[in-house]
């Protein structure tokens, strides 16, 4: 039987997503009041803020498509989305690891959604560079999905022997 909703402790990280997407749709919101299209602003010698925008997924896969590319990623968006908010309320509360991979990649996924429901397109601000090499353009919702899949790939790392030894039980009894 799948453990079920315990709703004190999945709010809490509901709410983590929350504050994740609130952080980034202001700053999305912050740099489109405040910048042209392709106008940068030094910070670091090699980070600079602009304003660009991906109308398909990471770096601009698809983003040429002529249009029917923002549907399918508001739909994978959407179904991912889904599948973290019931993969959360079936976690055990100890497994923190998991819950903030999990929490940050739906605050990325859905901050994400709404550019592409609202928008058709993803805002996106942050520019890493190196003399002429640049990575390509990213914001807060995409920053909390990298984290959100670096602390699932320490997770699986550091709780491999859980899984080991839960699937040697199963198979033993």
């Amino acid at each position: 039987m799948l453990p079920v909703l315990k709703m004190s402790t999945a709010r809490w990280w509901y709410l983590l997503a929350l504050i994740i997407i609130t952080l980034d749709q202001l700053s999305k919101y912050w740099v489109q009041a405040n910048f042209e299209l392709y106008e940068r602003l030094p910070l670091l010698s090699f980070l600079d803020f602009t304003l660009v925008y991906n109308e398909g997924a990471a770096w601009s896969f698809l983003s040429d498509a002529g249009g029917w590319q923002r549907w399918l990623f508001t739909a994978i968006s959407l179904g991912v989305s889904v599948v973290l908010v019931v993969w959360m309320a079936r976690l055990q509360g100890n497994q923190h690891l998991l819950l903030i991979a999990l929490t940050f990649i739906l605050g990325g996924a859905v901050g994400n959604l709404i550019d592409r429901v609202l928008l058709g397109k993803v805002v996106d601000f942050v520019l890493v560079y190196y003399r002429d090499w640049y990575f390509p353009a990213f914001n807060v919702a995409d920053a909390a999905i990298s984290l959100g899949a670096a602390f699932m790939l320490l997770d699986m790392f550091i709780n491999r022997g859980d899984v080991d030894n839960h699937a040697q039980e199963k198979t033993a009894s």
